[in-house]
C-alpha cells in the first residue's frame, strides 16, 4: 500500500491536490493523511508597546491584544479543521476509504519532516495562500518542502487534468538515471506513454547517455521517444510539453550544494514554475 501525505492549505491548489491524490489511488491502493499546519503568524502579531502609553492604559491593551490573540487561534483551528474536512469529503467522494486527517501549530517544514517517515509520496500544490498569482511566482514553502524531504513529491498544478503523457526530463547525470530508474519501478507511472528529452549538443555521448535510460525504460515494459534538443533545459523541457501536450513532468530533485544553486541559479525551480503541467520529482 502507498502512504500519501497530502499538504492541505486554504488556496485554490487545495482540491487539486485531492484530485491528483485520487488519480495516484486509481493506480495502486493507497492510505492517505492530510496535514494542515498552522503558522505562527496566523495567531499571533507582535505587539509593539514601546511608545509613550501609561501603566494603566499599557495593562489594558496587553489584555486586549491577548484576548485577540486567543481569538485568532480559535479561528485558525477551525478553519484548518473545515479545510481538511472539506479535503477528507472530496477524497471519500472519489473512492478513497482510508484517510485521516491531522491539524498542527508550528512550522511547516519541520512538521514535514517530522511526518514524512511515514509516508511514500507527498502531493502539495504548486502554490499556496502567499503565492503571487500576478508575478507567477511560487508558493513560499514549495521550494523549502522540496528541498527538505527524502521522498518523491508530487507537485499538483492549478486543476487537475487526466494524465496519459508523461515528459522524464533528462540531463545524463547521475540523478537524472536514478530518476528514470525510479520511474520505471513505479506503479503511479506504469503504463503511460513517455518520452526522455535532453537538452543539449547532438553528441555521440548524449547519444549514448540516452539510450543508456532508454534501457531501464525499456525493461519495465515502456516504449519510450528519445528527443536531443539544442538549448537551455528549461526553454527545451517547458516547449516540449506545450507543443506536444505532455501531462506531466518527470524530474529530479534539487542539487544539495547551495553554492552552486547561488551561482548557476536553481533548474528545478524554474521548470516547476514555467511548466503548466504536475510535476513529479525523485529524491
Amino acid at each position: 500500500m502507498t502512504r500519501i501525505l497530502g499538504l492541505i492549505d486554504g488556496s485554490n491548489y487545495a482540491a487539486s491536490v485531492c484530485d491528483h491524490i485520487a488519480w495516484i489511488a486509481k493506480k495502486t491502493d493507497v492510505s492517505v493523511e492530510l496535514l494542515h499546519v498552522i503558522g505562527d503568524q496566523e495567531t499571533v502579531e507582535p505587539a509593539d508597546l514601546s511608545g509613550n502609553i501609561g501603566l494603566g492604559a499599557r495593562t489594558a491593551l496587553l489584555k486586549e491584544l491577548a484576548e485577540l490573540d486567543a481569538q485568532k487561534a480559535k479561528v485558525a483551528q477551525k478553519r484548518g479543521r473545515l479545510l481538511l474536512e472539506d479535503a477528507k469529503a472530496r477524497l471519500h467522494a472519489a473512492g478513497i476509504a482510508s484517510v485521516e486527517t491531522r491539524l498542527r501549530n508550528g512550522d511547516l517544514i519541520e512538521t514535514v519532516q517530522e511526518m514524512e517517515a511515514g509516508a511514500d509520496i507527498i502531493v502539495i500544490g504548486k502554490r499556496g495562500e502567499g503565492a503571487d498569482f500576478a508575478k507567477g511566482h511560487l508558493g513560499s514553502n514549495l521550494e523549502r518542502v522540496v528541498r527538505s524531504t527524502h521522498r518523491a513529491i508530487v507537485i499538483a498544478s492549478r486543476a487537475f487534468k487526466p494524465v496519459n503523457k508523461l515528459l522524464i526530463a533528462f540531463d545524463g547525470g547521475a540523478t537524472a538515471l536514478k530518476t528514470v530508474d525510479q520511474v520505471a519501478r513505479s506503479p503511479i507511472l506504469d503504463g503511460l506513454g513517455a518520452k526522455l528529452v535532453m537538452a543539449g549538443a547532438d553528441t555521440t555521448e548524449n547519444r549514448r547517455k540516452l539510450d543508456d535510460a532508454a534501457v531501464i525504460l525499456k525493461a519495465a515494459g515502456y516504449s519510450p521517444d528519445l528527443s536531443l534538443v539544442p538549448g537551455s533545459a528549461e526553454k527545451v523541457i517547458s516547449e516540449a510539453i506545450e507543443i506536444e501536450g505532455f501531462d506531466l513532468l518527470a524530474m529530479g530533485a534539487y542539487s544539495h550544494s547551495r553554492l552552486r544553486t547561488l551561482f548557476l541559479g536553481s533548474t528545478t525551480t524554474e521548470m516547476i514554475r514555467s511548466c503548466k503541467v504536475p510535476v513529479v520529482i525523485f529524491r
